[in-house]
């Protein structure tokens, strides 16, 4: 029983190493934990973010679309390996108006030597991420 339980472990084992593998090939690997990252800055630092007012606080986030964007030849021999627009909606409280309003942010995510680094984009078309 004993062999039987360390096979078992050792073919557990082997299955993980075997999808860090795929998810390393994966050019947008991290990139949700990236933007579950923007959400929380934006939770942090918008306006429309900062009641604590039940009823008033920011909810609803919704990724409205992902893009893949072109690397530039000079971006390659800069590392980059990925670039992504993406865009963020939700529902926050404008203190000014005292009304409920939707928030809206667009950024672009590059990716170079397996990190990500995220930038403020202009905005972009919520169903394609084309840009305005």
């Amino acid at each position: 029983m004993r062999p039987a339980a360390a096979i078992a472990a050792l073919l557990l084992l082997g299955a993980c190493s075997q999808a860090d593998k795929a998810a390393s090939n994966d050019k947008f690997a991290g990139l949700d934990g990236q933007i579950l990252e923007w959400r929380k800055e934006v939770l942090k630092d918008d306006k429309l973010c900062q009641s604590q007012v039940e009823g008033q606080k920011c909810v609803g986030f919704e990724v409205a679309c992902k893009a893949e964007r072109s690397i530039t030849p000079d971006e390659a021999a800069r590392g980059v390996t990925a670039k992504v627009v993406a865009a963020l909606n939700w529902n926050g409280f404008d203190p000014k108006f005292k009304q409920a309003q939707v928030g809206t942010a667009a950024a672009l995510f590059t990716r170079s030597k397996g990190a990500w680094a995220r930038t403020e984009h202009t905005s972009v078309n919520p169903n394609t991420c084309a840009d305005l």
